[in-house]
């Protein structure tokens, strides 16, 4: 399944998002700073769930009983080679877990076959109250026949 050219694919059980690194990515040196590989993978979350049938901008237009968001309860990042200016990335997305209203990941950023961070990441579904609730039954539907969750 593949939507706009920035959405991404669904392959190999995983989500893959390319994007390029940009000056405004990196620090002096050209070397991405830290903090940026959380832009990155925030990015591709989000075109993961674009391409599961949550568009962000129409639950925010939702009535409020319908509304949900996303929240990140948990992020845990391994570092393991920087990326550079102009360098072409990869993130990868694979949901490990599903839970009533949780989604667990494994988030990795690739260079070519140099993996350069691995995180793995924790999202609540929030309701319009910012309390808990249960994950929308068409994105679990669709999820599970997408990508292979226990």
């Amino acid at each position: 399944m593949t939507g706009s050219p920035t959405s991404g694919t669904f392959h190999d059980g995983a989500h893959h998002m390319t994007m390029r690194v940009y000056y405004e990515d990196t620090d002096t040196a050209g070397i991405v700073y830290y903090a940026n590989y959380l832009r990155f993978i925030e990015r591709a979350r989000t075109e993961m769930l674009r391409l599961c049938g949550i568009h962000q901008h129409a639950q925010m237009n939702a009535a409020p009983e319908d509304r949900i968001s996303f929240a990140v309860t948990r992020c845990e990042i391994d570092y393991v080679m920087p990326a550079h200016l102009d360098d072409v990335i990869e993130v990868k997305t694979t949901v490990t877990r599903m839970r009533g209203a949780s989604i667990h990941m494994e988030q990795e950023v690739f260079r070519g076959d140099q993996l350069l961070i691995k995180s793995l990441v924790k999202v609540a579904c929030l309701n319009d109250n910012g309390m808990p609730t249960r994950l929308p039954s068409n994105f679990v539907q669709m999820a599970r026949e997408l990508l292979p969750i226990e």
